[in-house]
């Protein structure tokens, strides 16, 4: 057999494809292993107003929830949210979307969050708890410079103004759910 053949036939070999599939799996199992790790950190934070969950048994889907920081006009808002966790994590950042109508700058109608950690600032020293916290931090500081919602960010040099709007969409959105 030429050694063309003999690479052609390795390459299509049922070996080439189960450690193809092996490293899949452990890719996966070390992502749930590090997410697991994540939890019980979060878990044992005493870090207040955020919290999140895998939604029920699948460790690559959480539910997580944020209340809005003191002192801000998000203050007494809870806010839902889903995180999806791919198997290139922490070297790919999750899918964060609020699941909860979120009237802000930095979030479109669809629940999307513009937040540079989520993109091009993302590193795989962050962590589940460093990014609630970042989006919890956002919602009282937003980034006027890239807005998702030009609404939202017109609206924000005017805090009683924005204050009253957001509570009434808040009211309005909670009845809904």
């Amino acid at each position: 057999m030429s050694s063309a053949t003999q690479r052609q036939h390795a390459v299509g070999s049922p070996t080439a494809k189960s450690d193809k599939s092996q490293n899949s799996s452990s890719d996966s199992a070390s992502v749930a292993r590090r997410l697991q790790t994540e939890l019980m950190s979060l878990m044992t934070s005493s870090d207040s107003g955020i919290s999140a969950f895998p939604d029920g048994d699948n460790i690559f889907s959480w539910v997580g929830t944020i209340e809005g920081a003191k002192g801000t006009v998000y203050e007494n808002m809870k806010y839902s949210l889903t995180l999806s966790f791919a198997n290139e994590y922490p070297f790919k950042a999750p899918v964060v979307k609020f699941s909860t109508p979120c009237f802000h700058p930095n979030v479109d109608q669809f629940g999307n969050i513009c937040l540079d950690i989520l993109k091009e600032q993302w590193s795989p020293a962050y962590n589940v708890r460093t990014i609630l916290l970042s989006i919890q931090s956002l919602l009282g500081e937003p980034n006027n410079d890239s807005p998702l919602n030009t609404h939202a960010a017109g609206l924000w040099s005017n805090q009683e103004e924005y204050r009253k709007l957001l509570q009434k969409k808040y009211k309005e959105d909670g009845a809904k759910n």
